[in-house]
C-alpha cells in the first residue's frame, strides 16, 4: 500500500530506546530531564515535545524536554509524569514531525539504544527506500559503535 498522496503523515524524529528513569520529581513544574549528550546524539532539543512510553507499566505521557547536567545520563520525570514511572523503569522517548508523504524517503530518525546504566550502546538511523520495484522499503542501519572507556592495567 502506498502512503497518502496529500497532506501531512506524522513520523519518528529522533528516539532513546530503553532510557532508564534516574529519578521522579513530583513538586517540579514539568517536564522531563534529559542529559543533553543524549539528546544531541539523536537530534532532540530543549522544549521540544516528545513521547514517553513506560515499558514496565505501558503508561503513555506526552511532556517536553529541559536539559539537565551534561553526562549526568539522567532521565528525570517531573510534575504529573512523575506519578507514571518509577526509578530503574525503561523508557522509550520518541520526538516526532510532520512531513508530506513524499518526504518520507529522505527522513533518516536517530535512535540511540541505551545499556541499562544509560550509556547509548549502539547508534542507529531508519531510512525508507524504495525497491526495484518502487515498493517502500525500510532498514535500520548503524551509524556508529558507542565509545567504551578501556580499563588500563598497570
Amino acid at each position: 500500500m502506498s502512503p497518502p498522496s496529500t497532506g501531512t503523515i506524522a513520523v519518528i524524529r529522533a528516539k532513546l530506546h530503553d532510557i532508564r528513569v534516574t529519578d521522579a520529581d513530583i513538586d517540579y513544574q514539568g517536564s522531563v530531564t534529559l542529559d543533553p549528550e543524549h539528546c544531541e546524539a539523536v537530534g532532540i532539543v530543549p522544549l521540544e515535545f516528545v513521547e514517553i512510553w513506560n515499558k514496565n507499566s505501558g503508561a503513555r505521557i506526552t511532556t517536553y524536554v529541559i536539559w539537565g547536567q551534561r553526562g549526568s545520563r539522567c532521565c528525570v520525570l517531573n510534575g504529573a509524569a512523575a506519578r507514571t514511572c518509577q526509578p530503574g523503569d525503561p523508557v522509550i522517548i520518541v520526538a516526532r514531525t510532520s512531513v508530506s508523504p513524499s518526504e518520507i524517503e529522505s527522513v533518516r530518525p536517530r535512535i540511540a539504544i541505551m545499556e541499562p546504566d544509560n550509556r547509548i550502546g549502539r547508534l542507529m538511523e531508519y531510512r525508507v527506500s524504495r525497491d526495484r520495484q518502487g515498493r517502500l522499503d525500510f532498514r535500520a542501519v548503524a551509524v556508529r559503535a558507542a565509545r567504551r572507556k578501556r580499563k588500563v592495567s598497570r
